[in-house]
């Protein structure tokens, strides 16, 4: 992936993880190595930011979810989830966890519903999230398959054209699916399914507004763990 160069500042995000991930990389093969990339840009304000952390977290605790977990071949996923906004915007807010019956999902939903906002409340550039969590999925532990899962409420306004980098990730064999909330922009699925998801049996999963999100992100969750099960 040479086309995938996030700024310096991203960078360093991503090798902030890369120590603390090293270990659970080499001892752990996982059925999904997933990654939640958050939009956290200026048309989010704090009570939507609250509602997306929140109803993600849930999400991870939902009892269904491990259950799907435990029919994989490992037993086993990893999860990492980042911020994102402007181009040299992104901050990890979940490095890399594995979670299975054997725990990790407490851990993986506390840290979310504990993260503060700390990027600027930018634009949207979702090429950069893209090539962001592209780095991100090269330090994860070795996955039969690997799922950026994008969230956002509007086009891409900033940064690199998202497209290219999409093909490149696909390319790698990267699949990425999207959860388009629609309160500003009715179209929205239409332009995620068109420049920003990819791979085999990649989706869109839309939500009116961020009160639907939780169930929007539950319904992503099981569907990309459940992809991940053996036949």
């Amino acid at each position: 992936m040479s086309g995938l160069k996030p700024s310096r500042r991203s960078v360093l995000s991503w090798l902030a993880t890369a120590s603390f991930t090293t270990q659970v990389r080499a001892a752990t093969d996982v059925d999904l190595a997933l990654v939640l990339a958050i939009d956290c840009s200026l048309s989010i304000d704090d009570y939507d930011y609250r509602l997306q952390l929140r109803g993600t977290g849930q999400a991870i605790l939902d009892s269904a979810l491990v259950q799907l977990i435990e029919q994989g071949q490992n037993k086993v996923i990893a999860v990492s989830a980042f911020l994102w906004s402007s181009p040299q915007a992104q901050q990890v807010i979940v490095p890399w966890r594995v979670l299975g019956s054997a725990g990790g999902v407490s851990e993986v939903a506390d840290e979310i519903f504990a993260a503060h906002r700390t990027i600027p409340a930018g634009a949207t550039a979702t090429g950069d999230a893209l090539a962001f969590a592209g780095k991100l999925l090269e330090i994860a532990p070795r996955a039969a398959r690997r799922v950026i899962d994008v969230s956002t409420n509007g086009h891409a306004n900033m940064g690199r054209p998202v497209r290219p980098v999409r093909d490149d990730l696909v390319k790698d064999g990267v699949i990425i699916n999207g959860l388009a909330v629609r309160d500003t922009e009715p179209n929205l699925m239409d332009y995620m399914e068109r420049e920003v998801t990819g791979g085999p049996g990649s989706f869109v999963i839309e939500a009116d507004n961020y009160n639907a999100y939780t169930m929007a992100i539950r319904l992503k969750l099981f569907r990309e763990v459940s992809g991940a099960k053996t036949a």
